[in-house]
């Protein structure tokens, strides 16, 4: 051993993967990922730009930061994903009349048209894994909620 460095037994490292509630959270997170973008590979949509444009499914055009607050990613993340979304036409960006330096993001007909295609997708594999966690969904959700606000 290198004078100065400490070493952690292998053991620390079995305590952490098994009692960690964050890596559990990142690996439920990433499992869960991957099913929903299977399910949407069909229609050439992952589950996180299925949940911008969900984001954006309201009556008129979002400001940038309450979409990134409703999907708590910080605005950079925010514009990167924006992009994609730009370029197959399914959200446009617009100037917000009222302050130029804002912008408004909303869904294209042709983005509303592929989220009516998702839901139903999205309800389908939702249903399943709801009905296979062995407890009331409502439960899990609340305690993610909990999480979710740092306390």
């Amino acid at each position: 051993m290198t004078p100065g460095t400490a070493t952690i037994p292998f053991a620390t490292t079995l305590e952490v993967r098994d009692a960690c509630l964050c890596m559990h959270v990142q690996r439920a997170a990433r499992a869960l990922a991957r099913h929903f973008d299977d399910a949407f590979r069909p229609l050439n949509l992952t589950n996180g730009q299925f949940s911008l444009l969900m984001s954006l499914n309201r009556p008129g055009a979002a400001p940038m930061g309450a979409v990134s607050e409703f999907l708590a990613m910080d605005r950079t993340t925010l514009t990167a994903a924006l992009k994609p979304l730009v370029r197959r036409k399914l959200i446009r960006i617009a100037k917000d009349p009222e302050d130029a330096r804002a912008r408004l993001i909303q869904l294209t007909p042709a983005g509303k048209k592929l989220l009516t295609r998702a839901v139903p997708i999205w309800r389908a594999h939702h249903d399943a894994l709801e009905k296979g966690l062995g407890r009331p969904p409502a439960t899990l959700k609340g305690e993610l909620r909990i999480l979710s606000r740092g306390r």
